[in-house]
């Protein structure tokens, strides 16, 4: 509640103005549609920080980070990729042919990229994935997302290939390596929407083509496909300028509230759930449980659960 309205002020706006608002990055030419450099490299520069500087889980969630309900992810799967050709259809304001162009490249790259990410889990894992075909859709929307209107459609299907297949490797090989591995990144933000906004924008600055650039409103003369090299550096220094400033002042802004108030839970407390510390489970295994809990009998309840994983109780 502290952190959100601070960062929006200082480190979203700043970079939304930068780019969508005519400031210097937009005077300059860089390209970003509907948001990959604004929301994703933003929020997964960010996102990777506050990771490293609020702590780790505790180590038994790393360990077993299964997600709850893998029916569920698929259904807020389901929702984002259809939500999507609103977030990035809708960038023209208009029911343009831009804005058509835009909904079918995002349906191409994201279908592209879920095929893709899942042939690696394949290849590498000998078997396939829910929560990698879920993960190849996201990097897929996401490096579409700077490029949706500005590129030809058999663009849409390399960039596509790229982001099934770029971050896969970031998250599966670089991810387990120092320091990404001292990291608690939950979900890995970091690969999905850094990695994937980053490969998204530089994809942009090589094919965007003059015609896409023009009836999206930019005075520009395309990508390094039509003869603008100079497009792919713009591109670049963009992203460049994005990261540094988001990891800075996600920096500034977390230290500085750590003053006021602790950016972890004790251990204790992350034991017994974020939510039961208030009196209240979003899940209830046990009568005993339910009654400590909701009382607030924080010790006795990891007590409890000491006892039956076998764990020092007290």
């Amino acid at each position: 509640m502290i952190f959100v309205p601070f960062w929006l002020s200082f480190v979203y706006c700043v970079g939304a103005f930068s780019l969508f608002g005519g400031g210097f990055l937009f005077q300059w030419g860089v390209i970003d549609y509907s948001g990959g450099y604004v929301i994703h490299v933003s929020s997964g520069t960010s996102g990777f920080v506050g990771a490293w500087l609020i702590g780790p889980r505790l180590a038994k969630d790393r360990k077993d980070n299964r997600p709850n309900n893998l029916l569920f992810v698929l259904v807020g799967a389901g929702l984002l990729w259809t939500g999507w050709n609103g977030f990035n259809g809708g960038d023209p304001y208009a029911a343009s042919a831009d804005a058509g162009v835009a909904v079918l490249n995002t349906q191409v790259c994201t279908a592209t990229s879920l095929l893709t990410w899942t042939l690696c889990d394949i290849i590498y894992y000998k078997k396939p994935a829910v929560l990698g075909a879920v993960n190849g859709m996201i990097t897929g929307l996401v490096a579409i997302t700077p490029a949706a209107g500005v590129v030809a459609t058999w663009s849409a299907i390399v960039i596509g290939l790229l982001s099934g297949s770029i971050p896969w490797l970031s998250m599966n090989f670089m991810g387990r390596k120092a320091p990404f591995k001292y990291v608690d990144d939950t979900l890995g933000v970091f690969h999905t929407h850094c990695v994937a906004g980053c490969l998204g924008g530089f994809m942009t600055g090589l094919f965007a083509t003059e015609a896409g650039s023009a009836a999206f409103g930019i005075a520009n003369p395309g990508g390094a496909i039509s003869g603008n090299g100079r497009q792919v550096w713009l591109q670049i220094v963009g992203a460049l300028f994005i990261i540094g400033w988001n990891a800075v002042w996600t920096c500034i802004l977390l230290l500085l509230i750590k003053l006021v108030v602790p950016l972890r839970m004790t251990d204790e407390q992350l034991m017994v759930g974020d939510d039961a510390i208030h009196g209240e489970v979003a899940y209830i295994f046990g009568p005993e449980v339910q009654m400590s809990l909701l009382n607030g009998d924080i010790s006795r309840t990891v007590d409890n659960h000491n006892n039956e994983l076998g764990l020092p109780i007290g």
